[in-house]
């Protein structure tokens, strides 16, 4: 009997550690068009289990797009999913140091006319996968990048 519940109390976090870290990421899932409604003030907008922000940039969007995929692959644990700078748009997966939960961050860019103050603008999104409650981590993690960003 205790030789069963050992085997039950190892067998579950173990098969859940395997689910998390080894779970397929569809880029159709999250690698998305991203709203364009927030405010541009450079500021991480913390909601339930993911954050936004947006900025507005004198840099042309693919030099922008290209500045910020290296800031995020210089983020440990951080891969891209999809896209490119010159697509406009990428997806990066960040995990978690001890599960490997990922949090999905897409970034994407689109030039402003003159009547829209010209430059680019950048919206980000982050998202957790699993769970219902990141604590903050993805607003960090975009409040980090947009510092590195514009202040390199």
């Amino acid at each position: 009997m205790i030789a069963m519940v050992f085997l039950v109390l190892l067998v579950i976090p173990v098969g859940f550690a395997l689910y998390v870290r080894l779970a397929p990421s569809d880029p159709a899932r999250w690698h998305i068009a991203l709203a364009t409604d927030a405010p541009a003030d450079c500021t991480a907008h913390k909601q339930r289990g993911s954050a936004t922000a947006a900025c507005l940039s004198p840099e042309p969007a693919k030099a922008l797009l290209a500045r910020l995929d290296a800031i995020a692959l210089a983020t440990p644990r951080t891969t891209r999913l999809a896209g490119s700078a010159e697509a406009g748009r990428i997806t990066w997966i960040t995990r978690s140091r001890l599960w490997g939960f990922p949090d999905y961050t897409t970034a994407q860019t689109a030039a402003q006319t003159a009547a829209q103050t010209g430059g680019t603008r950048l919206d980000l999104f982050a998202r957790l996968r699993f769970g219902g409650d990141d604590m903050g981590v993805n607003a960090a993690r975009l409040s980090d990048w947009l510092d590195r960003l514009t202040n390199p």
